[in-house]
């Protein structure tokens, strides 16, 4: 086994060995939907987007219902690694070219402005979720991909993000490892115990008065005259004038063609046991980080000063410790001081990579709204996109929606995305070594 014992087996389930389920305030009740409901607007899905959503929502009054296949956070929001990264795949000047400038502009303060969001929830609704705001660093192994990074940071920086172009030196000296060529800081970004987060919204929603109901697979949403009605598989019924879809990496059928507009992809994550005093040198002042390959690794600390490398795994679902190995090899080549680790958690999620690696509002049919596809930056972005979906839901003007409405636009070949997602971890995998 790579890297020192597991704490546990992996369990059936890529969720059974999450640290954030190991430490997160248990979950508020959500007992499954009984009978018939009715409601103002129904939220399916119970991760960030669909909590955010029900609590702007209720939070101008409407009553809202929201139903989850399984439970709060139980998807990709209760799995992530924390990182509260208010930024797209996309820099602002690859923006201006896609959307205009005023446009541009207006998508660019949305993104900034989600990771504010996030911390001002937790601030107001007192969300026990260990939040740390210190900044995000990326970082890189040569100097032409620092280069890169540089010119990324002057871009955010002309946008008033609090940013700093670092050396060698400056990396080591906030990350711990002598790994790296040169990076920058983002002041924008922070970290929280993702599960606990979740959760607390989930409570802040449902003291407005949100119902929720956990164990309540949707299987069936039909239009009845101006309203629609959704049933469960166990034919328990929520009739709503509105409809908000927000299942992300964990969309199925239930809408004609919306799955396949994503990839859902597997991030697979480890944490060690507590570093005590041996892990005061890494990320001393409390920062996030990730590198910039293709198939980049992020990691953190957590509040109890467990480390944590998570990255990009197979398509399937994790069934032993040997899934996570190249996480513990890449920790262990990042951080050789500390010699050999324990790891006390193994898990994964999915998150929904999109074929423009941007984030989609969908509004196919009058009186339903869909938002997805993080490409892994759910906090931030699923929390501001879950205010987005509310206010259009509240009457919004479309035009005024920072992010772009587009047509539900499946990707070819989705059928074969289990083969992209292999080869396109291969082909990147070997660009990234080339490149090293």
């Amino acid at each position: 086994m790579s890297g020192g014992a597991s704490a546990r087996a992996i369990g059936t389930h890529p969720a059974a060995d999450s640290l954030w389920a190991a430490t997160a305030p248990a979950a508020p009740d959500a007992q499954p939907l009984q009978g018939r409901q009715t409601a103002d607007v129904l939220v399916v899905g119970a991760g960030y987007t669909g909590l955010s959503t029900a609590l702007h929502l209720a939070a101008s009054g409407a009553r809202v219902c929201v139903l989850d296949a399984h439970g709060i956070g139980w998807g990709a929001s209760g799995r992530n690694g924390g990182q509260v990264n208010p930024s797209l795949k996309h820099d602002p000047d690859e923006l201006v070219r896609r959307y205009g400038a005023a446009r541009a502009e207006l998508l660019i303060q949305a993104v900034s402005g989600s990771a504010d969001l996030v911390f001002d929830l937790i601030a107001r609704h007192g969300i026990d979720c260990a939040p740390v705001r210190a900044g995000w660093l990326q970082v890189g192994y040569t100097e032409q991909a620092v280069a890169g990074m540089h010119a990324r940071a002057r871009q955010w920086k002309r946008h008033g993000v609090p940013a700093a172009l670092l050396d060698r030196a400056e990396v080591a000296a906030r990350i711990g490892s002598t790994a790296f060529a040169g990076g920058w800081w983002d002041g924008r970004a922070g970290a929280v115990q993702p599960l606990a987060y979740a959760r607390g919204l989930a409570r802040a929603a449902q003291a407005l008065g949100v119902r929720l109901h956990g164990g309540s697979p949707v299987a069936k949403l039909v239009r009845q005259g101006a309203r629609w009605v959704a049933s469960t598989a166990g034919g328990h019924t929520v009739e709503a004038g509105q409809v908000v879809l927000a299942t992300n990496g964990y969309t199925d059928g239930l809408w004609p063609g919306l799955a396949r507009t994503v990839l859902a992809a597997n991030s697979f994550i480890v944490a060690t046991r507590p570093l005590g005093a041996r892990g005061d040198t890494i990320l001393p002042g409390g920062e996030t980080g990730s590198t910039s390959q293709r198939l980049l690794l992020y990691f953190r600390k957590d509040a109890e000063g467990r480390l944590l490398m998570g990255g990009r795994g197979h398509f399937t679902d994790p069934a032993g410790a040997s899934d996570f190995a190249h996480l513990e090899r890449a920790t262990a080549l990042m951080f050789p001081d500390l010699g050999p680790l324990e790891y006390a958690h193994r898990w994964a999620g999915r998150i929904a990579v999109t074929r423009d690696f941007m984030p989609h509002l969908h509004q196919p049919a009058p009186g339903i709204t869909m938002a997805l596809g993080y490409n892994g930056r759910g906090i931030a972005l699923a929390t501001s996109m879950g205010r987005e979906a509310a206010a259009l839901v509240g009457g919004g003007v479309p035009e005024r929606c920072p992010y772009p409405i587009t047509p539900i636009q499946p990707i070819p070949l989705h059928g074969l995305q289990r083969f992209y997602v292999a080869a396109g971890v291969a082909w990147y995998s070997l660009l990234d070594r080339l490149s090293a």
